[in-house]
């Protein structure tokens, strides 16, 4: 059956043509896909998990049980996992156990470029390196097989352009789950130093044997004496880089690119190279290894930084063979559109939330520690100082509490939370570390596209007060009660104590896409310009995006955007704002989404 596909939707498709009986993820653009194209067949464990580390090892205790197991994840969230990534090497696995790591270059959606194949040459597990849809669901299939032949674990690293463009698959049927049994293996399984020194060894060697299988996957396409290496989605951009400089070639495709396999020294017949990948020069640096001799990254050829194309591929080709080429002007059209930055959407609760903290905290001029999330887009408030990675809100925010006094707000989404903030409030609990902590909590891991979030059976301010820790909950739609409630967990601040507020509301989106299937008509709010004045608080302060200034600055509400959250007649002190239809039902409803 040929079926079209997201890169992420055929990884699912493969692994459920091999059976998998059990798949992990925590969500994150570019991966996300894959769970959510999984989720839907009952017969078989599919579970998001509160973070990377506890997807991994679900899926990692399943594979040592016998059973196929896959686990994926954005490409920082490898970070999260690497401790037992490491230790799945030495133990090896009992089912086939597929990790999939999905990187985003350029940055669409992360905070970093990071490169999952380091993670592959330093924990000694195979990478496995598909070029477009069709290919990934082949790769899941022949990884889970190679996966339980050496009972060794093996990555399948995606790129945002593998992960999400849409290609005819040809696809089988799901196969039943394949589950397990855990047997005993105290050397191979507890690993004290003693028995993992073994491992180690055992590890050493079975990489040999790795280097050999991924011969299997090397495909040679073409003949000239230009020999030109590559993996992934960059080869599909040195097909047509080759066809435009009109070049013979040699084109040698790794599809398994940790560990490069040592046949290419053969085909590279003691001559030179042209290495083409996207990320890292991970595949030059193991051809350098190998003793030949490349043109690519390393010396400049290509970009270090940034997506490849199709014009950076046949501009670093040209480069390195001495040819001359100059890329097609690109069309420019009649009007540039205007520059669109992102916002928050409107009636978001994380809009009010921020409005709120800015009032409950007026005059103390607080550090605004931010986290991964929605919520990031507070940056265009002013609300955010620092965001580096998830949990950086609350750990960053208390060190910079402890080393300078200052007040500091964290604020950090109710998924991010459960992910990285519990362990950091032992620390703040034990030291009793005087921060203000909001935990956003629109009941979903809304950036990437509306998880379950596991604040729907644990609410946030349990946990805290668990902690010993004060907790406070809001409505972040009711203004006025809200400054009221926070201007008292400030005050515990300023006493040298932690103090949590939960902001609770759930995401706009899901909640408008209830009442519509409901049947309720959303409220719309219109400006009286005869009490509008023109201050601006609803536009500059509020920044809600439904929300214009006019040329005589008086506000407008553009009722395509509106959803009748009714914030900006919370706000307006010329009650201004007055509403068409029944808010009443629609809050409700909302609140229960």
């Amino acid at each position: 059956m040929k079926l079209l596909l997201l890169g992420n939707e055929a990884i699912a498709y493969g692994a459920l043509s091999s059976g998998v009986a059990l798949a992990t993820a925590y969500p994150g653009t570019p991966s996300t896909e894959i769970l959510e194209t999984l989720i839907e067949f009952k017969d078989r464990v599919v579970h998001w998990a509160s973070n990377e580390k506890v997807a991994f090892e679900l899926a990692y205790g399943a594979a040592l049980a016998g059973a196929r197991a896959l686990t994926a994840m954005k490409h920082v969230g490898l970070n999260v996992a690497a401790d037992p990534l490491h230790s799945a090497a030495y133990t090896g696995v009992e089912g086939g156990f597929i990790i999939v790591t999905a990187d985003d270059p350029w940055m669409h959606s992360s905070q970093n470029e990071q490169d999952t194949r380091w993670y592959g040459l330093q924990a000694y597990v195979p990478v496995l390196e598909p070029s477009d849809p069709s290919e990934a669901y082949r790769y899941v299939k022949l990884g889970f097989d190679m996966s339980e032949k050496f009972k060794h674990p093996f990555m399948l690293r995606t790129v945002t352009r593998v992960s999400h463009v849409r290609a005819p698959v040809e696809v089988e049927p799901p196969a039943p789950p394949k589950w397990g049994r855990f047997t005993r293996d105290i050397k191979r399984f507890n690993l004290v130093p003693g028995n993992a020194r073994q491992r180690k060894i055992a590890l050493v060697d079975k990489w040999r044997e790795l280097e050999k299988l991924s011969s299997d996957f090397l495909q040679i396409e073409g003949s000239g004496d230009v020999v030109i290496v590559t993996s992934g989605v960059a080869y599909n951009y040195v097909k047509e880089a080759v066809r435009r400089l009109n070049i013979r070639a040699t084109v040698v495709k790794l599809g398994i690119s940790v560990p490069v396999p040592p046949k290419v020294r053969e085909i590279a017949r003691g001559g030179e190279v042209v290495v083409v990948e996207e990320g890292d020069p991970v595949v030059e640096i193991q051809l350098r290894a190998l003793g030949i001799n490349t043109r690519g990254k390393i010396d400049g050829y290509f970009p270090k930084y940034g997506e490849l194309d199709i014009n950076k591929t046949a501009l670093g080709l040209a480069k390195a063979l001495g040819l001359s080429y100059a890329p097609p002007t690109p069309l420019k059209p009649p009007l540039e559109p205007p520059p669109r930055p992102p916002v928050l959407c409107p009636g978001c609760p994380h809009m009010a939330t921020f409005y709120i903290l800015r009032l409950a905290t007026a005059g103390l001029n607080p550090v605004w520690s931010g986290d991964i999330g929605c919520y990031s887009l507070g940056i265009n408030m002013g609300q955010q100082d620092l965001i580096t990675h998830m949990g950086s809100s609350v750990g960053l925010g208390a060190g910079i509490a402890l080393a300078t006094g200052q007040f500091v707000v964290a604020t950090v989404g109710d998924s991010t939370f459960y992910h990285a903030v519990l362990p950091q409030l032992v620390d703040i609990a034990t030291r009793s570390v005087p921060i203000l902590i909001v935990v956003m909590d629109n009941a979903y891991t809304a950036m990437t596209g509306g998880q379950p979030s596991p604040s729907r059976a644990i609410p946030a301010e349990r946990i805290t007060e668990a902690f010993g820790i004060s907790a406070f909950v809001i409505d972040p739609i009711d203004v006025k009660k809200s400054v009221e409630i926070i201007k008292k967990a400030v005050e515990i601040v300023k006493s040298g104590r932690p103090a949590v507020v939960v902001s609770r509301r759930p995401c706009a989106l899901i909640g408008v896409r209830k009442a519509r299937r409901a049947g309720i008509q959303l409220p719309k709010y219109q400006v009286d310009v005869n009490k509008c004045t023109g201050c601006g608080l609803c536009y500059n302060l509020l920044k809600c995006s439904a929300i214009y200034k006019r040329p005589d600055r008086k506000a407008h509400v553009d009722p395509a955007l509106c959803v009748g959250c009714g914030v900006c007649a919370e706000v307006c002190p010329f009650n201004a704002f007055k509403p068409e239809g029944k808010r009443e039902a629609w809050l409700e409803l909302w609140r229960q989404a």
